[in-house]
């Protein structure tokens, strides 16, 4: 009698789907929970985003029996400047997310997001050599069409949506080069972004101008804030390695399109012109791209 053969690692296993989404759809509704916090500075929150991921983070790695690499890469000099780099981009990419739901920005938000998987095909064609095939070419020409137009005809340059964009492809770009597990990578960088957060909140209650631990509903949210950061980003991470690219590719957008309709219909944001134009541009570069790679997929 022979044995089954193992599963291909090119499948997307029930496991994977469900963490995958589950990410996702944290990520969509997250902009309900930072909208109850557009009061406190986007600093503030950045900073105990930082600082309650730590023990989740930390919970996760020990259950899982995963700390000895963390230790490796600490004593690592050339490992430990790379998750500095790493760990300033992920908190720039915070802290304008922030800023963009506090001010009233959260279709910028989505918008940049949507961009994200383009910009990324970018710079692995520009950084790495990879050669896109005309499909992708056509869908990175469309999304700068979109961004010309809405630095054209837009009511507000798209400075938030072009910040989310380059910080979080730079991150994802230099991620890759943190030989270190997913989980241990995140929790190197957010210790390493404690040292300044902790310093920043201490200096907002020397000066009073904090609002932790001086109204209970902003204390509350800001401790849930380490929550609301940790657990998408591993549920992500674990659940990535077990679909396949082409998958994950297009579960991508369950976030973005999330926030938009929560930008449009629950925030009541208005989209200016030159936004009724780049928004459609931008949807049909990714149709173009998916398509693409579900193409080439099927081919593999």
């Amino acid at each position: 009698m022979t044995k089954t053969s193992a599963p291909s690692v090119n499948q997307d296993s029930p496991q994977g789907l469900v963490l995958a989404v589950m990410a996702y759809v944290l990520w969509g509704f997250l902009p309900l929970y930072l909208k109850m916090l557009d009061h406190v500075s986007p600093a503030e929150v950045v900073a105990h985003r930082v600082i309650w991921s730590i023990p989740v983070a930390a919970a996760v790695l020990i259950l899982m029996r995963r700390t000895d690499t963390l230790r490796v890469a600490i004593q690592n000099p050339r490992m430990l400047g790379m998750a500095c780099l790493t760990a300033v981009l992920i908190s720039l990419n915070w802290g304008i997310y922030v800023y963009s739901i506090s001010v009233g920005r959260v279709a910028d938000a989505a918008l940049g997001y949507y961009i994200n998987p383009l910009f990324s095909m970018f710079l692995g064609a520009v950084l790495l050599g990879e050669r896109p095939n005309r499909p992708q070419v056509i869908a990175i020409v469309l999304a700068a069409i979109a961004v010309l137009i809405l630095f054209v005809l837009a009511a507000r340059p798209p400075w938030v949506p072009l910040g989310l964009t380059v910080s979080w492809g730079f991150y994802a770009y230099f991620k890759k080069s943190l030989p270190i597990g997913p989980n241990q990578g995140f929790l190197l960088e957010v210790l390493i972004l404690s040292v300044p957060a902790v310093f920043y909140i201490v200096y907002l209650s020397i000066v009073g101008g904090g609002n932790f631990a001086s109204v209970p509903t902003d204390t509350l949210l800001l401790l849930g804030c380490g929550v609301v950061t940790a657990v998408p980003l591993l549920l992500y991470a674990n659940g990535a390695k077990k679909i396949r690219l082409s998958t994950a590719g297009i579960l991508q957008y369950i976030a973005p399109s999330m926030i938009f309709i929560f930008a449009v219909f629950v925030f009541g944001e208005e989209i200016d012109f030159g936004r009724k134009i780049a928004f459609p541009l931008i949807w049909l570069a990714l149709i173009i791209y998916s398509s693409a790679m579900l193409r080439d997929m099927r081919k593999t």
